[in-house]
């Protein structure tokens, strides 16, 4: 009777670990359950354009805004006649184009370790991470939550624009540390993590490291992500490509990847712009981005998703689900 005993308490321990962060949130088991998330928004009138286009006529359904950039005003405009869009902040420590720009909200008197010769964040993920202390950091953090607060907006998640919280272990820290502190979820792997990482190189995380990570963050009340899907970004296509074979191309990518995907609760991360004659003064990424945008839009991208059963939700929705296992 005792071994039996071992054995069921062995196997349902063993059950319980194989269980995706999905499932606990009470999704379908085995179900690919997707996060279609836009970041940059803020970021220009055209990125904010893209995002409204892709949520209202595609199928994204999430995004994070960039609250030290200057469209953020123009954004804030279409949250308040839309108050259930799914909308995080993407925490901005860098400033990486070469002639549009912007700095710290908590100013450089506060976080001169942030701040380079321009008065703007440093230009690389590399730049911040060797000039920038992590009291720095979390002091940053909570000015664009001020702002996002201070505009009347509470976020639904949090985020890192280029990975720069990932860039160090102290870093990591402070953001976790405010994501639980503040109740709201964040962007971080804690489960399965087959596609990033496979995809996303050396990070200097470990598996056992993200799993310990997932669990704290569950046990702190929050939901966690069973993966990350982060390489749209790198389809770009060719040179001069038609409207037409851009939305072909980027869509097939999606579709592909999507195929490659594991059950589990994961962020599809994305960047959607319509590009106006001012976007390529900005940014030379505007075709990747555009092809994001199409791809939202596609029919066959709709379909394939209706077809294969596969689920989309929001950081809202899946916390809404966690907090209903807290009562």
């Amino acid at each position: 009777m005792r071994i039996l005993l071992l054995f069921l308490c062995l196997f349902f321990s063993i059950k319980g670990q194989s269980q995706s962060y999905a499932e606990k949130l009470g999704y379908p088991k085995d179900a690919k359950v997707l996060i279609l998330h836009i970041d940059d928004v803020g970021m220009s009138y055209d990125s904010n354009l893209g995002a409204i286009k892709a949520m209202e006529e595609g199928v994204a359904n999430s995004l994070s805004m960039m609250m030290p950039c200057s469209w953020i005003p123009g954004f804030f405009k279409y949250l308040e006649k839309h108050p259930e869009t799914d909308a995080g902040l993407h925490l901005t420590l860098t400033s990486e184009w070469d002639n549009y720009r912007w700095g710290p909200l908590a100013g450089k008197p506060a976080v001169p370790g942030l701040v380079d010769k321009e008065g703007a964040l440093w230009p690389s993920v590399m730049a911040t991470a060797t000039n920038a202390s992590a009291d720095e950091i979390e002091t940053e953090i909570r000015a664009q939550l001020d702002r996002s607060r201070s505009m009347g907006w509470e976020p639904t998640h949090l985020d890192s624009h280029m990975g720069t919280l990932f860039a160090k272990q102290d870093f990591l820290m402070r953001y976790l540390k405010v994501g639980m502190e503040e109740n709201i979820p964040v962007m971080f792997p804690g489960g399965h993590n087959s596609m990033i990482m496979e995809t996303a190189g050396s990070t200097g995380l470990t598996k056992e490291m993200t799993t310990t990570i997932g669990e704290q963050l569950w046990a702190a009340g929050l939901p966690v992500l069973d993966d990350l899907h982060n390489i749209s970004y790198g389809w770009k296509g060719t040179d001069g490509m038609s409207k037409s074979d851009l939305q072909r191309y980027k869509t097939e990518k999606y579709i592909e990847s999507l195929k490659a995907l594991q059950p589990g609760l994961t962020m599809v991360i994305m960047h959607c712009t319509w590009p106006t004659e001012v976007f390529e003064h900005i940014s030379e990424s505007g075709q990747t981005r555009e092809g994001d945008l199409l791809a939202m839009m596609s029919p066959e991208l709709k379909k394939y998703i209706v077809e294969n059963n596969i689920v989309l939700t929001t950081w809202r929705e899946a916390k809404k689900r966690r907090d209903a296992l807290k009562k």
